[in-house]
């Protein structure tokens, strides 16, 4: 299981979730704030300046419950106060892995290699606008 908890309540956010649950096999509960302007103490200094009365939204929230599959499972919750209930089988996460397998998708030693370059060079090569490139000699 993943927590995600979140300020981002963008439409991103939910993709984002649903991204992590299926590249992970894992459930992934994004827990997002929902405030209002009544919600922040009346005492807090500068809060009226701040926050537009007490129905302004300085968070919509957004949780959702998202399966190993990606799909939505409970939410997302906007605008409101509220919990929600998912079931959860820790078998359908583990059946689900088998769907997935990183070590023998991308470990093809026969295609892909990985070289190492260990020779010291510069962090950064100036060069002016007359030059051809970074081995050019200088004008």
């Amino acid at each position: 299981m993943h927590l995600a908890p979140t300020w981002d309540t963008s439409d991103c956010w939910l993709a984002t979730l649903r991204h992590i649950a299926k590249e992970g096999r894992v459930y992934v509960i994004g827990t997002n704030s929902y405030l209002r302007g009544s919600d922040v103490p009346a005492g807090l200094p500068g809060r009226d300046g701040i926050y537009g009365g007490d129905e302004d939204h300085l968070s919509h929230g957004g949780t959702a419950i998202i399966g190993p599959d990606g799909t939505v499972l409970a939410g997302p919750l906007h605008d409101q106060e509220g919990i929600l209930y998912a079931e959860i089988d820790v078998a359908v996460a583990r059946a689900s892995r088998r769907e997935f397998d990183p070590v023998g998708h991308y470990a093809r030693p026969d295609v892909f290699t990985l070289t190492i370059d260990t020779t010291a060079r510069p962090p950064a090569i100036f060069a002016n606008e007359n030059s051809a490139g970074p081995d050019a000699a200088p004008p």
